[in-house]
């Protein structure tokens, strides 16, 4: 099987994929009003964990400065990440991604919003060391969507492999993570996600 081409998705070259995507049809006159909900729900990074369950991870925004935030997500904009289990050693048990790209995408037809995150340094220290389990060339886009009879939320995960550039505890934990995650247990994860974002009731 072969990665979707989405306009706004970095291009897979090596590593692992997934390609995650929830739908939830509504009558017409209700779209707009259930979009709305859906961008809230989207852009409260903080709140995620919350449409999600207790088993799925936490999320928490913090600026290009490193300090912890109550807003949208901006472009440099930096997410921690608590994930069950055990977390990065160097990251004090986090691991942590960067916002690189928002995008908005609209016709007469559709409306989307694209948000793309890669593993990055820990913004809170000095260390240039890459705070996740994957290496700095993967990357996961968040999607939401809306078309005439429905909406789509969607993660787009692509270059994924381990991050060797660690300490020995953290590759053989990092490499562990990564390899579950490339064998689907990330996808089950992200699917919590789609479909707890697209669940009104």
């Amino acid at each position: 099987m072969k990665p979707k081409q989405i306009k706004g998705v970095p291009n897979q070259q090596s590593g692992g994929f997934h390609d995650t995507e929830s739908y939830a049809k509504f009558d017409p006159e209700f779209l707009s009003l259930k979009f709305e909900i859906l961008k809230t729900r989207f852009f409260s990074i903080n709140q995620w964990k919350s449409y999600c369950g207790e088993a799925f991870a936490a999320f928490k925004l913090y600026d290009l400065k490193g300090i912890p935030v109550e807003r949208e997500p901006q472009k440099g904009d930096f997410v921690r990440i608590n994930i069950p289990g055990p977390g990065e050693m160097e990251a004090k048990g986090f691991d942590w991604v960067e916002i690189t790209d928002i995008c908005y995408f609209e016709d007469t037809y559709s409306e989307s919003i694209l948000m793309t995150c890669r593993p990055s340094q820990n913004p809170t220290q000095k260390s240039s060391h890459i705070a996740h389990f994957y290496s700095s060339k993967a990357t996961s886009t968040f999607m939401i969507q809306r078309n005439a009879t429905y909406l789509k939320a969607a993660v787009y995960g692509r270059n994924e492999s381990p991050n060797f550039n660690a300490t020995f505890i953290d590759i053989s934990r990092n490499l562990m993570i990564a390899i579950g995650g490339m064998m689907g247990v990330a996808k089950i994860q992200w699917k919590q996600l789609t479909d707890g974002l697209l669940d009104f009731d």
